[in-house]
């Protein structure tokens, strides 16, 4: 309730209500002590969200190593048959069985033989290879 005042006049003179603080000591405190926690716990999540992320990293690398592992195991047992070693033999070294006879087609346009100095960016030698090796024999001596 507000109190009255009498003044000389004899009107009664309301006189108005302290105002509480806007902040206690005790909630200054408060807020101080939470942001040094906050301050104190920040670096700590910091490091173990990196942590985490770097996990998660080796984990898909180890997801992909073992997906490569299986493909090379899986190739490597192709190996272990007779069958497939005669086919990548014809395929790679052109080899036939005994009693065979090998064919080979040669296509046309791919036996057109390029000039090393027609192509755009090659270096233009006037001088054969082995004259180019001799200059750099003697050159080394």
């Amino acid at each position: 309730m507000a109190r009255r005042s009498v003044s000389s006049g004899g009107a009664a003179m309301r006189t108005r209500a302290p105002q509480p603080k806007r902040f206690t000591s005790r909630a200054v405190v408060l807020g101080l002590l939470l942001s040094v926690l906050l301050l104190a716990y920040a670096y700590p999540v910091r490091v173990y969200l990196a942590q985490q992320a770097e996990i998660s990293a080796l984990e898909q690398s180890q997801e992909r190593q073992t997906v490569k592992i299986a493909e090379m195991a899986e190739r490597a047992a192709k190996w272990n048959d007779n069958e497939y070693v005669i086919s990548q033999a014809r395929q790679r070294l052109n080899m036939v069985l005994p009693g065979e006879k090998s064919i080979v087609v040669i296509d046309p346009a791919r036996g057109q033989q390029t000039d090393p100095a027609a192509i755009p960016g090659a270096e233009k030698s006037s001088r054969p290879w082995y004259g180019k090796l001799w200059s750099s024999v003697e050159a080394a001596d």
